[in-house]
């Protein structure tokens, strides 16, 4: 009889064990949710980004008066000067001048306004932070797909770095460090995804990619995804933490597009939807 009663209190227990990975799964993907949408909310996100404006070598001036060439929605009428001399860029006003380094943290402020330097190729722009933009005010959550771990899968990773050609919007061009390309399965089919490394030395693989849910339920563009280094020859791909890249939320971002070998002839109804305006 005792063995029977165990073996009855074992039956009910596996079932409750398999439930447990699951449930830790979708609290995991919960907070990661909760992060993304906490990330382009917060101040200096890119629900703030209100503006972006190309430098001309020499003399860019910038102020809330319509007669500058870049024009903010608050401050003085007229703020100071953008110099941009071979690459370098100073901002003049009252109170000095400093060089501004681009695509880093360093900004201007103007009041409550952020100017930064950004550098595509050989042009320099000024993105305009603001935490009063309407993209922030009016913004109304994210949508996803249900999260299922049948779209969280490990990929074998082939080492093979080289550099590939990636393109953004904005119709420029860069080759960028590639260290390989991961091969896996889904929906008993096999693909490849080559992911770029953002930078000498990064830490993760960042894959940009489209599928045959982009233009439809997913941004038409493609959308972005993130993975450790690989680890023992393996990549976890975990679609349900793709995301949509900033072109989502502002007109005035420089997403970078899907190389021609991450286009997906697949739906992955996994991750973010496309977000309306």
């Amino acid at each position: 009889m005792r063995g029977l009663a165990l073996t009855a209190l074992l039956a009910t227990l596996v079932p409750l064990a398999a439930v447990w990975p699951a449930a830790n799964y979708q609290s995991e993907i919960a907070e990661w949710r909760r992060q993304r949408e906490a990330s382009l909310k917060q101040d200096g996100g890119w629900l703030t980004v209100t503006g972006l404006f190309w430098l001309r070598e020499g003399t860019n001036r910038f102020g809330a008066s319509a007669s500058n060439d870049i024009v903010l929605p608050a401050g003085p009428a007229q703020a100071g000067v953008f110099e941009l001399r071979k690459g370098a860029v100073t901002a003049v006003s009252l109170g000095g001048s400093r060089a501004i380094r681009p695509d880093t943290d360093d900004f201007f402020a103007v009041g409550r306004l952020r100017l930064y330097v950004i550098q595509r190729g050989d042009r320099y722009g000024i993105r305009l932070k603001d935490p009063e933009s309407p993209f922030r005010r009016d913004f109304h959550g994210l949508e996803y797909f249900p999260a299922r771990e049948e779209y969280r899968v490990t990929a074998r990773f082939v080492p093979e770095p080289r550099k590939i050609p990636i393109a953004n919007i904005i119709g420029q061009s860069e080759l960028d460090d590639s260290p390989g390309y991961v091969v896996f399965r889904l929906h008993g089919r096999e693909f490849r995804l080559r992911p770029v490394l953002e930078e000498p030395g990064a830490k993760e693989l960042f894959f940009i990619f489209r599928d045959q849910t982009a233009g439809k339920e997913t941004y038409g563009a493609g959308r972005f995804l993130y993975t450790g280094l690989p680890q023992n020859g393996s990549v976890v791909l975990d679609f349900n933490q793709a995301y949509n890249p900033p072109c989502a939320f502002t007109p005035y971002a420089t997403c970078p597009l899907p190389p021609r070998e991450n286009r997906l002839p697949v739906r992955i109804e996994a991750g973010e939807k496309n977000y309306g305006h």
